[in-house]
Parts: C-alpha cells; sequence; structure tokens
C-alpha cells in the first residue's frame, strides 16, 4: 500500500499556536490543490473546533461516547479532517505499557503502538491525500510518542523566550532517544501482522512566532531570545556545532510569522482562515492589506515545507 507522507507540528510551548498554524496550512495547501488530511492528536480538540460548527462538534461528541470511531470529514474542496477525541488522554498508560511490552517483540502492544500510523495511513488514503498534518498537544508523553513515530517530518513552531529554548534542550535528546528505541523494536520485530513506522521523525525546520509585544516584556527580550533559536535549534535538534547566524539568514528556520492582531478573532467569528476574509467579514482598511500579508505568508510556508520535505504535489501558481 502507498505510504502517505505525515507532518507533524510539535511544541514543548503551549501558547506556540500549533492548531492555528495547522488549520491555516491545511486550507493554503487546499487552495495550491494539494490533498490535504488534517489530523487532530491533541486531546483538547482545538483543531476540530475550528473546523467544525458547534452543533458538528456536539454530535461528534456524542457518537464518540457511543464507541463510534472517527471517520475522515471533508471540510472543502482537497481538505479532510480527521476529529480530535476529548477521550485520547485515557490511552496514555496503555501505551505507556505497551512501549515497554513491544521491546520484546509483542505483536499485539506493536498494534497499539502503531495504531496513529495505521489509523492515519487508512484515513489518508480514504481522503485521497497528498499529505498528512499533524497537530499535537505540548507534551513529552507516550500519547505524543505515538504520535511522533508515526510522522515522516517534524516542524517545530517556536516562540522566543525562555520557555521555547529549554524546550528545544529538552525536546532534541528526548527525539534522538525515541528513534533509538523504536528502531531497536523494528530491529527485533521479525514480523508483525501490521504496517509499522519507520519512525523517522526527521527534523523539517522550525517556525518563529512572534507574539505581541507585552509591557512586561520589552522588544529587547525577544530580540535577545530571537537571536539564540538558531544556535538551540541547531545544537540541540540536528545536533550539529552551534552557530551564530540570524533567524533571518538561518535555512532551518521555514518561517517568521507575524502577529496578525485583529484578524484573529475575526476569522473565528467568520469561521475561515485569516487569508480569506473579505469585507463582508470586517477585513476592510488595513484588515485588508493583512489579508493579502496573511495569504502571501502562507503561500511561501506551505510552499517551504513541501519542497524541503521533498513532497510531489502540484506547482504552486
Amino acid at each position: 500500500m502507498s505510504h502517505v507522507p505525515v507532518v507533524a507540528f510539535f511544541s514543548t510551548h503551549g501558547a506556540a499556536g500549533n492548531s492555528s498554524l495547522v488549520y491555516h496550512l491545511a486550507w493554503m495547501l487546499a487552495e495550491q490543490d494539494v490533498n490535504v488530511l488534517a489530523v487532530d492528536l491533541d486531546p483538547q480538540c482545538n483543531l476540530t473546533a475550528a473546523f467544525l460548527r458547534e452543533d458538528e462538534l456536539e454530535t461528534l461528541m456524542e457518537r464518540a461516547e457511543d464507541g463510534s470511531v472517527s471517520e475522515p470529514r471533508q471540510i472543502g474542496e482537497g481538505l479532510h479532517l480527521l476529529p480530535g477525541d476529548l477521550r485520547l488522554s485515557r490511552y496514555e498508560d496503555a501505551l505507556s505499557d505497551a512501549w515497554q511490552r513491544c521491546r520484546a517483540g509483542d505483536r499485539r502492544a506493536l498494534g497499539v503502538t502503531s495504531a496513529f500510523y495505521q489509523t492515519m495511513q487508512a484515513s489518508g488514503r480514504k481522503a485521497a491525500a497528498d499529505l498528512i498534518l499533524v497537530d499535537l498537544d505540548s507534551h513529552l508523553g507516550a500519547l505524543n510518542r505515538s504520535a511522533l513515530i508515526a510522522a515522516d517530518w517534524i516542524v517545530l513552531p517556536i516562540v522566543p523566550d525562555l520557555f521555547s529554548i529549554h524546550g528545544l534542550r529538552n525536546l532534541g535528546p528526548t527525539l534522538a532517544s525515541w528513534r533509538n528505541e523504536w528502531q531497536l523494536r523494528l530491529d527485533r520485530c521479525d514480523s508483525a501482522d501490521v504496517a509499522l513506522p519507520p519512525g523517522a521523525m526527521r527534523p523539517l525546520g522550525y517556525i518563529l512566532q512572534q507574539q505581541a509585544i507585552r509591557l512586561d516584556r520589552p522588544a529587547k527580550a525577544f530580540d535577545r531570545w530571537t537571536k539564540r533559536i538558531p544556535g538551540e535549534y541547531g545544537t540541540n535538534i540536528l545536533r550539529q556545532t552551534a552557530t551564530d547566524r540570524p533567524v533571518t539568514s538561518d535555512p532551518e528556520c521555514l518561517a517568521i510569522l507575524k502577529n496578525y492582531h485583529s484578524l484573529v478573532p475575526l476569522a473565528r467569528e467568520a469561521r475561515k482562515p485569516m487569508f480569506f476574509l473579505k469585507p463582508a467579514d470586517g477585513a476592510v482598511g488595513g484588515h485588508a492589506a493583512g489579508v493579502g500579508d496573511a495569504y502571501l505568508d502562507y503561500k511561501r510556508l506551505a510552499s517551504r515545507i513541501t519542497e524541503r520535505a521533498g513532497i510531489a504535489i502540484p506547482a504552486f501558481p
């Protein structure tokens, strides 16, 4: 069976804007004739809430309580969503136990550990997806470990502050450990009844998320942390010699996304991406210019991600 490439968006910083990134990128890729499956593996289900109306969410939750398994649902032309599940956090202990047992080649444990991979691939094929984008929570637990070993690539949204810097220092060794441990499990498994993920988890790059300046966080503080990101990313994520190059010339920086301020609530109210807002939605004057900027920013980011991942897609106009 064909493999659908998977790009996971993950950060140990809870305010890095993962869900918004996946939401807007999914729409932009679909706009560029790329078939996309957006997968919500965050137990908070923020990505699902962005795509679906409240009545749809209520129906989805009621079906989940009855034990029904979510299927990919079409959101727009070339865009599908595999909805989230508020109960996902319940499976942390089961996934942690399976991780230990599959070390000895336990087939059932291997199936449990690779369940996210199997579900995403089956849903991706059903949706005829060219690419799968995954939204994850911000912890380093068993749930995200099982989700990340299913990913071919990892994109790291980063906010320029102390927590992101230390998050990179924690994340780098953890990803390296998970890759090595999963490879050991694959090596000890002579065969399996299910397809197992290769556990590549290759770093694709990072996205710098500019936040609104607060009075208790002067601009100088943001500049100070921003300057440290290329070196910290290179040392901890890529395991390379530290570099002092600026973010603007760092090839690992996929994009610098500005704070779009009041476009965000307008987009939420209109239930559409920022770059699709119209005058009827309140996008007039300065807002209209911001809509155009957002379109170009996300178009460049979508192009950069697919290009770096080597994903064969239609050429962007």
